[in-house]
Formats: C-alpha cells, sequence, structure tokens
C-alpha cells in the first residue's frame, strides 16, 4: 500500500482500522487515538488524518464495551487542547519569521490576519473544530495572528471540549444500535460529507461570485 492510498483508506475505513488496533493493541489503542486527534489538530501537516469520524467510531467501540466512554472523552478532549495550543505557539513563532521572509506573503498581510483574530479570533476557533482541515489551520493562523492567549485558551478548551463530547457520546449512543452497528461503513461515509459541506458550499458560493 502506497503512501498516498494509506491516508485515504484509513479515513473511507475507519471503523476496520480501529477495530483491527483494537484487537492487536487493546487498550493500547487509547494511546493511539490520542495521538491521531492531537496530531491532526496540532500539527498543520496532518490535515488529512481523520478526527469526527474517528472520534464516533471510538464511540461506538466504546458502546460494544472495547473503551470505558468517560475516559476516552477526557483522554480525547485533553488530545484536542493540546493539539490547538501546540499549533498555536508553533504559528505564533514561526508567522513573523514566514511573513518576513516568505515574497508570497506581505507585510500587510500578517496586520489583517491581526485585525481579524482580534475580532472574529474566538468564533473562528470554536467553530473550526467542526470543519476537517480548517480545524488544523485555524489555531496556527491564531498564533501568527498573535491572538490573546487566554481568550484563544477559553475557545480552545470550550470548543474542544463540545467537539469531542458531540461525536463520542452520539457515537456511544447509536452505536448500541443495531442498524449502525451493521452498517459502520455508511455512516463513516455519511460523516465526512456533512463535515466537509461546509467546505464545499462555501467554494461553490465563491465560484458562483
Amino acid at each position: 500500500m502506497n503512501a498516498l492510498y494509506f491516508p485515504i483508506d484509513f479515513i473511507l475505513h475507519v471503523d476496520q482500522y480501529l477495530g483491527s488496533f483494537i484487537q492487536s493493541y487493546g487498550s493500547l489503542t487509547y494511546l493511539l487515538l490520542f495521538l491521531i486527534i492531537f496530531a491532526e489538530t496540532g500539527l498543520v501537516i496532518t490535515p488529512f488524518l481523520p478526527g469526527d469520524s474517528l472520534i464516533f467510531m471510538a464511540g461506538t467501540f466504546a458502546a460494544a464495551g472495547f473503551f470505558n466512554v468517560l475516559f476516552l472523552f477526557i483522554l480525547l478532549v485533553l488530545a484536542a487542547i493540546l493539539g490547538d495550543t501546540v499549533n498555536y505557539w508553533i504559528g505564533n513563532y514561526f508567522g513573523v519569521k514566514i511573513f518576513s521572509k516568505n515574497i508570497l506573503f506581505r507585510p500587510e498581510y500578517l496586520e489583517r490576519t491581526k485585525e481579524f483574530y482580534a475580532k472574529y479570533g474566538g468564533k473562528t476557533v470554536f467553530i473550526a473544530r467542526f470543519v476537517p482541515i480548517i480545524r488544523t489551520f485555524a489555531p496556527f493562523v491564531a498564533g501568527v495572528g498573535k491572538m490573546d492567549y487566554r481568550r484563544f485558551l477559553i475557545f480552545n478548551i470550550s470548543g474542544a471540549v463540545i467537539w469531542v463530547g458531540f461525536f463520542v457520546f452520539t457515537g456511544y449512543f447509536f452505536g448500541q444500535i443495531p442498524f449502525v452497528q451493521k452498517n459502520l461503513n455508511i455512516i463513516v461515509y455519511l460523516i465526512i460529507l456533512l463535515s466537509i459541506s461546509p467546505i464545499i458550499i462555501e467554494y461553490l458560493r465563491h465560484r458562483k461570485h
């Protein structure tokens, strides 16, 4: 399996991969889930990792008794908070260097970024939690824009709690329904489609105007 194919296959069949991880590694799967969510939210080079669907599927496996749902919730919230925090400080540290050394980024772009995050940063950081790819870049850009860290942290924590809580406990609840148990792959596709729909809609609106 080549390097390009694996991430796509992992995203589309996250339920099967998660089941295999549990069989192979048992309780170490907790660590694996932590690392994936941390990387997906904390490293700008890994926006392709699954987030929503992975957390939902972890909830369904918790319903089947493979995970402690409360511990899972706390662990993934912590991963999401730490991920955004690391991403913020990476942007905060390297942002000015990027804008000063790259001819594609003009100084006025940096000023506009700072102004935007001063006004709408909290809302952006919170809403970005629910949009794949965007949630990977939003905390980085917040750091670039020097958003007030205490304000960032409030929306980072609240967004993480609601994002992880929604998908973990929705997965836990629906994971007890026989139809969902038999059609996990379809559920994964549906979650992916719903997750990326805001990006698709915004792209179509942009093309139209």
